[in-house]
């Protein structure tokens, strides 16, 4: 009888706003005919895993986790027929989007590159075990091969875009802005940091909004923006001695403060809100310059609506966007960004272990950039055991 063969995994084990895991040793997931293995080296923690634990995003499985790194093990009965240039070692990439079905009204639309929303929601920690464990199986048919021309990239590097970085790259190519257009990111943490490291290598003019300095520091050092708007500090304060603005939903006081960094203070071409605060939402609108592009990024509770009119977009001739995540084409355009140096995600190196305060502090924008787990250190289940030192006679 064949023994099974066991990886560490990340389980969750309790769902909330305070949610539990156990790294345990659990069974390697079976290989189909038409998948590959994967051994995994890397995983990063995203807003998402907190929001799926959390119970904000519906149904999930027990092993969460979709951005990974690995190497394929392990070939299925009839992958090789599937795809002929499979090789064992193949470094490939893991990503929201497991597999799509191909078949449903977004896999098929001619127009708008919509795979991502795929309806049979075939997505990692959903409809399969996620990267939070060592090994994981991916279908051929949809397998992220990470081409040689990426070797010189590490891992810890390449990971955040598999879903943080696509998410804000693909964002930004949705607004269509022109170089040296203005675009504004609110939120600077995480998905926003990148954002603006991404809008900055595609020529536009950028301007981070956060909450604090800190978020300011590392917009500056690492994202390089042109401008940082501090709402605690660089947002005047309604006095007793200002008559109150008029109700407009579409009127803020950090949007007059935007649009007096853009030329003839007509405000910024795009603003993309990475944040899920409503406050968020509600107040770039004021930032926008006729016929701007408003892009959806962050996802806020269901039941903190954002107030619109549209007389407003008529007379602005604005336009309202969403975008989520992007294909495995967009994650290898905007890996060629980091290749070349000009995104170099923030990385904060993490143990297994600690999977639990990761996932809540992620969740809870208490990280700066990315957390990286390596999943082939000494711990490993497949570590090798340290070669034996002959002892003196």
């Amino acid at each position: 009888m064949t023994e099974a063969r066991t990886h560490r995994a990340a389980v969750l084990v309790e769902r909330g706003t305070a949610p539990k895991f156990e790294v345990r040793t659990v069974p390697v997931p079976t290989v189909g005919p038409n998948d590959v293995l994967v051994r995994l080296s890397v995983t990063s923690v995203c807003g998402s895993d907190y929001g799926l634990a959390a119970g904000h995003m519906g149904p999930c499985g027990d092993i969460l986790g979709h951005e990974g790194i690995g190497r394929v093990v392990e070939f299925g009965s009839n992958a090789e027929s599937l795809d002929s240039s499979l090789q064992i070692g193949q470094r490939v990439g893991l990503a929201w989007n497991r597999d799509v079905c191909g078949q449903c009204s977004f896999c098929m639309d001619p127009n708008n590159d919509a795979e991502a929303r795929c309806s049979a929601r075939l997505f990692s920690g959903v409809a399969a075990d996620g990267t939070f464990a060592e090994f994981a199986v991916v279908p051929v048919r949809y397998l992220l091969k990470l081409p040689a021309s990426l070797d010189s990239v590490s891992d810890e590097a390449i990971v955040p875009i598999m879903c943080g970085g696509v998410t804000a790259y693909k964002a930004i190519k949705e607004c269509g802005l022109l170089p040296g257009q203005y675009i504004a990111v609110v939120g600077a943490g995480g998905v926003g940091l990148l954002a603006l490291m991404f809008a900055k290598a595609m020529g536009y003019r950028t301007i981070g909004v956060d909450i604090n300095a800190e978020k300011g520091v590392l917009a500056r050092e690492h994202a390089h923006v042109d401008h940082y708007i501090d709402l605690s500090a660089d947002v005047p304060k309604p006095s007793d001695d200002t008559p109150a603005p008029p109700a407009n939903p579409f009127w803020s006081p950090v949007g007059d403060v935007v649009k007096k960094l853009t030329p003839s203070g007509l405000g910024v071409n795009a603003v993309l809100i990475t944040s899920g605060a409503t406050a968020a939402y509600q107040s770039a609108f004021g930032m926008l310059a006729p016929f701007g592009a408003f892009m959806c990024v962050g996802i806020g509770p269901l039941d903190k609506p954002v107030l619109f009119h549209p007389v407003a977009f008529i007379a602005n001739g604005w336009r309202l966007l969403g975008s989520a995540v992007g294909k495995r084409g967009d994650i290898l355009e905007a890996l060629d960004f980091v290749k070349r140096g000009l995104v170099k995600p923030l990385t904060k190196p993490a143990k297994f272990s600690d999977i639990d305060k990761l996932v809540t502090e992620v969740g809870l924008g208490k990280v700066d950039g990315k957390y990286v787990i390596r999943l082939d250190d000494e711990e490993a289940s497949d570590a090798k055991a340290p070669e034996a030192v002959p002892v003196a006679a």
